[in-house]
């Protein structure tokens, strides 16, 4: 749940699609309808493909490498299980992009929303808590792959999963079933002052790529009512967490009643992991769940490998942050390579079958 600084209007910036070798992955981006949010939200959908298209990089940037795919490849024919991505606070669903590909050449579909409010260029400290926002761009998502042709035929309805990184890993818990408690996440930021707590506190946010002073969020002047809501959606049949947020004020009882397979991951080792974010006891409450920890990682290795000299270029914009920043003996590229074994056995497993 860290929001991200300059970092977030840079990805905005130098995103772009390259000119490769074709890849098996194919890739579109398009509106999808969100009546929650009275407007149409951006959707990339990674899937696989047959022929056409135009090959090229996704989610290339100044700062991050991208990852191959054919834009607007024909799809595969069969039919596939669908997995959501949810991103974390104030980045996209493209940085989720090196492992949207691996999912895709193992036989999923998969798709995430740019959640509006804690999405690149458009990111606030108000709207990070709204949650149930983000769990209806999810549910909005699954309406239209259901009911499109053009996807509907290509997608199997009964075997939906997701998942969701930090403030996304919030999103796909509480779309599983789990429901917060927000005097409870009040009082853990009333002793917290760091990640989503230090958010909060004020400062700077951005709006229309632009970055704008924000006010302090009183977590208590919330909407309880939303904020505690159940955001199930049923159709959700598994879910992998990526160190999920709202870590410290989930209702135990949510969590106990939740009856689809959970994958909770941690990046860290023992006395490593944030408080924020930390999910062993969340694990231990959920009947069909599983925890993990990837040792010698931390929070940022969740993003995408970051390209020769970005974080010296980070650092001289203001960027804070170490977005870049290699930890212990352990390569991003290596951390990637676990956790895309670790996200794409769950889904397997939780899914039925391999594909």
């Amino acid at each position: 749940m860290f929001p991200f600084r300059m970092f977030s209007v840079l990805l905005m910036a130098g995103a772009s699609i390259t000119s490769v070798h074709a890849a098996e992955v194919g890739v579109r981006t398009f509106g999808v309808a969100a009546p929650e949010r009275g407007r149409d939200i951006e959707v990339t959908v990674w899937y696989p493909a047959a022929d056409g298209g135009t090959p090229g990089l996704v989610g290339d940037n100044r700062i991050f490498k991208g990852e191959p795919a054919t834009r607007d490849a024909a799809i595969a024919t069969g039919r596939f299980p669908l997995v959501l991505l949810s991103h974390g606070s104030g980045a996209r669903v493209e940085t989720m992009g090196w492992l949207a590909t691996k999912l895709a050449e193992t036989g999923f579909v998969v798709v995430g929303p740019n959640h509006p409010g804690t999405t690149s260029g458009d990111s606030t400290p108000a709207a990070t808590p709204l949650i149930w926002e983000r769990t209806a761009d999810l549910s909005a998502v699954i309406d239209r792959f259901s009911t499109d042709p053009t996807w509907s035929s290509a997608i199997d309805p009964a075997r939906i999963g997701v998942v969701g990184f930090s403030l996304g890993g919030s999103t796909a818990l509480e779309i599983a079933g789990a429901r917060a408690d927000l005097e409870a996440y009040a009082r853990y930021c009333d002793s917290y002052d760091k990640w989503d707590c230090a958010w909060f506190a004020g400062g700077r946010g951005y709006v229309d790529e632009m970055p704008v002073d924000v006010d302090k969020v009183d977590l208590r002047k919330l909407d309880k009512a939303r904020f505690e809501q159940s955001n199930h959606d049923p159709r959700i049949r598994a879910a992998v967490l990526v160190d999920p947020g709202l870590a410290q004020a989930y209702v135990d009882d949510s969590l106990k009643a939740i009856d689809i397979p959970l994958s909770f991951i941690n990046l860290g080792g023992p006395g490593a992991i944030p408080e924020a974010v930390i999910a062993d006891k969340l694990a231990a409450l959920v009947p069909q769940a599983s925890y993990a920890t990837v040792t010698e990682a931390v929070h940022f290795s969740f993003l995408p490998e970051c390209k020769d000299g970005a974080g010296d270029f980070l650092k001289s914009v203001g960027e804070i942050d170490p977005i870049c920043d290699e930890t212990g003996s352990r390569s991003r590229a290596d951390i990637h390579a676990e956790l895309k074994r670790l996200i794409v056995d769950a889904l397997q497993r939780s899914l039925k079958g391999s594909f």
